[in-house]
């Protein structure tokens, strides 16, 4: 598991990165937003929670939560000497999962964490049948399903498909199925070889395969599935 902390108090913050790596989570740490938002651009993914810092020297915690729900569902928890009813509301209405006043104690932290992770794993238990469109993925079985008939995929074919049903609606650079691909696969797959697979998925699931409407090029930027 991996905890992006975002706090500006350097004892504080060492403190905290301390404790948890003392429990087994894997650390981020920034003291600032702008140092933040540069790893929730590069490493969102990567991330499993995010602790947040409300007050912060060039922005705030509210600003980060704003960001983060904007990319992915990722659980917040927000850490603040402000204990006020307003502040709480503002928070959790924002998005934010918990909310704990300074002073706390490491423990009671950690409870929370333990809590909210786990109402997230529940959340996101694999599902077991996927669709886009008329498209249908057993992912018990390893299946895939064109209207009702299995469609024959090879391992990074099917793959490749579950990236992008696991990401509707979202464009995903090239650089970023092909780290995706070879983080699941193990296996290389380069630039030239990414564009033939999609290329066969399309014959393969499209009915127009030369005008898709299952996956998506966007110009410029990568792909899509789904609006």
């Amino acid at each position: 598991m991996k905890i992006l902390l975002v706090e500006d108090d350097h004892t504080i913050a060492s403190g905290l990165e301390f404790s948890l790596q003392k429990e087994g989570y894997e650390t981020i740490l920034c003291h600032n937003a702008e140092s933040a938002k540069k790893v929730l651009a590069e490493k969102i993914n990567e991330i499993d929670l995010c602790l947040f810092d409300l007050s912060l020297p060039d922005g705030s915690g509210y600003d980060l939560c704003e960001l983060v729900k904007k990319k992915s569902d990722k659980p917040v928890i927000f850490l603040t000497a402000f204990d006020d009813e307003v502040n709480v509301v503002m928070g959790l209405d924002m998005g934010a999962d918990d909310y704990i006043s300074k002073p706390f104690r490491v423990r009671e932290l950690l409870s929370r964490i333990r809590s909210v992770l786990r109402r997230y794993n529940k959340q996101t238990q694999p599902k077991t049948q996927m669709e886009i469109e008329n498209i249908r993925i057993n992912t018990l079985e390893g299946k895939v399903y064109k209207n009702d008939e299995e469609v024959l995929l090879t391992a990074l074919e099917y793959r490749l498909l579950l990236i992008f049903a696991n990401h509707i609606g979202q464009i995903l650079t090239r650089a970023q199925l092909l780290e995706m691909i070879w983080d699941v696969a193990g296996d290389f797959v380069n630039d030239n070889t990414l564009t033939v697979y999609i290329k066969r998925l399309r014959e393969k699931l499209e009915d127009y395969p030369q005008n898709p409407r299952i996956i998506k090029t966007v110009r410029g930027l990568g792909y899509k599935v789904g609006d």
